[in-house]
Formats: structure tokens, sequence, C-alpha cells
């Protein structure tokens, strides 16, 4: 680790982090954690699960995710649009790399960095966000 520098431990810390919070998801197919953070503060954090007020299941019956499951991002997102906090020029942290849906949402909230660890099914998220020039890294698990 001699050489690494600071902001790659610290990208590394709060992936560890993001990954902490996903522990905080009832989905039974997937836990996703994120943490959005400006000025080496974290302004808010999120994990996938359903909307306040629903019940805490993620799968129905037939164990397939309900359309109206959000997504860690999601989650932090709109978290922090309840706040105080402006997500403008943030980094937003989170395990898997964010879909088509939430990367149109990280652009549209002004966050300038992504990074994540595992890498979602589906690569159309991430090369949204490049196309928005939004900073996207990839660190992986095996780093944490």
């Amino acid at each position: 680790m001699g050489n690494e520098n600071k902001q790659q431990l610290l990208d590394r810390r709060y992936l560890q982090m993001a990954g902490i919070w996903a522990q905080n998801s009832y989905c039974k197919r997937r836990k996703v954690g994120a943490l959005l953070v400006k000025d080496k503060m974290i302004i808010s954090d999120g994990y996938n699960g359903t909307p306040s007020g629903f019940e805490n299941e993620c799968e129905d019956e037939n164990n397939q995710t309900k359309s109206y499951v959000l997504h860690a991002e999601a989650n932090a997102i709109t978290k922090v649009a309840k706040s105080g906090n402006s997500s403008l020029d943030a980094t937003l942290y989170v395990t898997s790399s964010p879909c088509l849906e939430c990367s149109k949402l990280i652009i549209q909230a002004g966050i300038k960095r992504v990074v994540f660890s595992e890498n979602y099914r589906l690569e159309d998220g991430i090369n949204l966000l490049k196309r928005a020039n939004i900073e996207v890294e990839q660190v992986e698990a095996a780093e944490l």
C-alpha cells in the first residue's frame, strides 16, 4: 500500500462502508449499498428496498424483484433531496455499477464521480455516465 495515494485509500474505505450499509437491505436476491460523499463528508446513504411505509419484502412469491423496489443509488439521491444538502459535485460510492435509470438520476443530481465495485449485468448505465463526462471508476472487490 506504500505508493497508493490518499484518494484511492478513501475510495476503498467508502466502498467498504457502502458494502456494510448494503447489509441493511432486506432484499434477498441482491443487497446493494450507496454513499454520497461531498467535501469528505457523507451527505447521504441508501440501500435497495421498497419505498417508505411499504412491506419490507423485495421479492414476490416467485422470487422476482417487485417492480417498485428502489435501487440504493435512487434512495441515496432522493434522501439528499429531502435534506438541506446538495449532491452537486458529489461522489457516489455504490457496491454495484448503476443501471440506466439510476444513471439518469446521477446525471441530473449533478454528481461528478461514481466509484463502484461489482459490475451490474448491463453496462448501459455506465456508458451513459461516461457520455455525460462523469468520472467512473471500478475498484475491484478483491481490492477492498
